[in-house]
């Protein structure tokens, strides 16, 4: 019975010891909280999408806790809202953040894009690019698979006719389906005003392109003698819309033989 006790005393006391040094330690090796990086955290929209420049919510709020920036509007999902609020919190100037989508530049879907194969590996654009650039004929389009479908953290792509498309009013701008996209298919332009876009990125020359889909660029140049602003130009076969030079006439949608050219309203 004395061998139990003792055995209990011993075990129970061990605990304490552990139990006392872990507090001491806990007190001696803490690190230090920055109190203002997490309210500004807890301001910031939580997507950690890194489209501020730094490591996600967290690297940004320390970065501005510590004066390495003072840029309030780098934000893109949480956008003027945001900025102001950060201001507030910092004592610093807001800034006006211009609201962002993301666009699918391809219009490549099952019933006009030739296919050279059928794929049936992994459900992955990324596995499926690595072979022969994938199912399509066009190597430089979408392949429909999802990969910005799942990183998209606020569920505003989704697949129509094999091609990614955007929900315009649910996209916040984060860029994670941009940096996801294999084809590099996927920029983002404002939203504040009509904008002109050529949802394709074939570079292959005309000829080819129109073998491959039926609503494919052949780069005519028709778009750029008709555009008075100089917004639009054609570079490896492919025009290419700049949206900040763009005045949203139109006139490069209607001039466009292949009918490539979109004009994209947001709701404001």
């Amino acid at each position: 019975m004395n061998a139990i006790l003792i055995a209990v005393a011993t075990v129970a006391g061990i605990g304490i010891l552990a139990g006392l040094l872990l507090a001491i330690l806990s007190k001696v090796m803490a690190v230090p909280v920055d109190e203002t990086a997490q309210a500004i955290e807890e301001i910031l929209p939580g997507a950690n999408c890194g489209s501020c420049g730094f490591s996600g919510c967290s690297g940004y709020a320390a970065a501005l806790s510590s004066g390495k920036t003072t840029e309030t509007g780098l934000c893109n999902p949480g956008g003027s809202e945001v900025s102001a609020k950060i201001a507030e919190l910092m004592g610093l100037a807001a800034a006006d953040v211009t609201p962002m989508t993301a666009v699918v530049l391809c219009n490549g879907t099952e019933d006009v894009a030739e296919r050279k194969m059928v794929y049936e590996g992994v459900a992955s654009c990324k596995m499926a690019a690595q072979l022969f650039g994938g199912e399509k004929s066009c190597i430089y389009g979408c392949l429909g698979l999802g990969d910005c479908v799942s990183r998209c953290p606020y569920h505003a792509i989704k697949l129509c006719g094999g091609v990614a498309v955007v929900d315009y009013e649910l996209c916040r701008a984060c860029g994670m389906c941009v940096a996801t996209c294999p084809k590099k298919l996927i920029e983002l332009i404002p939203k504040n005003k009509v904008s002109a876009a050529v949802l394709c990125k074939n570079r292959d020359k005309g000829v080819l392109t129109m073998k491959e889909c039926k609503v494919g660029c052949i780069g005519c140049m028709k778009c750029v003698k008709t555009c008075e602003y100089g917004a639009v130009t054609v570079e490896s076969n492919v025009a290419h819309v700049d949206p900040d030079k763009c005045a949203a006439c139109g006139k490069c949608a209607d001039s466009c033989p292949k009918h490539v050219i979109e004009m994209l309203q947001f709701k404001a």
